[in-house]
């Protein structure tokens, strides 16, 4: 296993994100490994069990794919359904920040959770999930927006990169409530998350006219299907060994990045690069809120008053911004 610029260099095991690379393969790829950011997200809001799960998968596959622009800007993935999740929105900006909340209704959340966990459908019903780039500034943003089919947050991931990328692209996901000691302090429930992401990115010509005829992502599908043709040799054997992993592996903080990767792929000669930390910090700031309260009129911030002041709650992080009335003009 290499190591970037040669040298072994010891690696935090948590809110990371690793990317590698197998040459023999002609794959690349990302492993996601988040605890303390992923636990500050959902134990913040306090969310149902089911909605922690999906918010959780949506924050790793965001970091998973905001990771890799290769300039500062944002990745944002928003899903919106006419489920009891009917919006859960993830905001990466590069190189290492990420922010994430969902809005549901909990009535309708507990009623499924009562007969066990609830399916993917079922907690989403109907919609979409978007996934955004935008590079700043007067840059023109890209959207690509895939239907919430099949069974799972990885499928829709795998039907995305099938309809908008077409790179044979393989994810997994995962996100548990553990048990864990921080600090020297009892014991406590947190969240931990992982995901992997890899892709197909054949130089040789030959590869190359195989991935353009055959995705051989999406779930379900066989090798060769719908194009007559086999898929690669080295795309299968990568698939393969990528089945093997389990979610326990994605998330335990004692199976590192780079020691999972070694597993996979010890005798391919894995290599891997600089890791990304992740953070999780909002944007959000009074003058930012005071930028926003000025684009209503005056009437409209008169109805906001509520209890002599006007309260603004940011959905991401809950900070709640209070201001007098008299900061708009407002008379008591």
């Amino acid at each position: 296993m290499s190591e970037s610029g040669g040298e072994v260099v010891r690696l935090p095991s948590d809110d990371l994100v690793l990317p590698f690379s197998v040459n023999a393969l002609d794959v690349r790829g990302r492993v996601a490994h988040l605890g303390p950011v992923v636990d500050s997200v959902l134990s913040r809001h306090g969310y149902p069990e089911p909605v922690a799960r999906l918010l959780g998968e949506a924050l790793v596959l965001t970091v998973l794919l905001g990771s890799a622009l290769k300039f500062e800007g944002r990745f944002i993935s928003q899903i919106q359904s006419d489920g009891p999740v009917s919006l859960l929105v993830v905001d990466f900006r590069s190189p290492d920040r990420v922010r994430a909340y969902a809005r549901f209704d909990a009535d309708q959340v507990a009623r499924l959770s009562a007969d066990g966990a609830p399916a993917f459908s079922d907690l989403v019903g109907e919609g979409h999930l978007a996934l955004t780039i935008d590079p700043g500034g007067h840059m023109r943003r890209y959207q690509g927006i895939v239907p919430l089919t099949g069974d799972s947050l990885e499928e829709v991931a795998h039907a995305y990169f099938a309809q908008s990328e077409q790179i044979p692209t393989t994810v997994r996901l995962a996100v548990a409530e553990v048990l864990e000691r921080r600090d020297g302090a009892g014991l406590r429930h947190s969240w931990r998350a992982g995901g992997l992401m890899m892709q197909f990115l054949p130089e040789s010509e030959d590869r190359i006219r195989h991935r353009d005829l055959s995705p051989g992502d999406a779930p379900g599908s066989e090798a060769g299907e719908g194009d007559g043709e086999p898929d690669d040799d080295a795309w299968v054997e990568a698939l393969a060994r990528v089945g093997t992993v389990e979610d326990h592996e994605l998330i335990d903080p004692d199976v590192a990045p780079p020691r999972l990767l070694l597993r996979l792929f010890h005798q391919r000669d894995v290599r891997v690069f600089d890791a990304v930390p992740v953070e999780e910090t909002c944007s959000c700031s009074r003058e930012k809120i005071v930028d926003i309260l000025n684009q209503f009129d005056a009437d409209e911030r008169r109805e906001m008053v509520e209890e002599g002041e006007i309260r603004v709650t940011c959905e991401f992080c809950s900070t709640v911004y209070r201001f007098p009335p008299s900061d708009f003009g407002i008379d008591d």
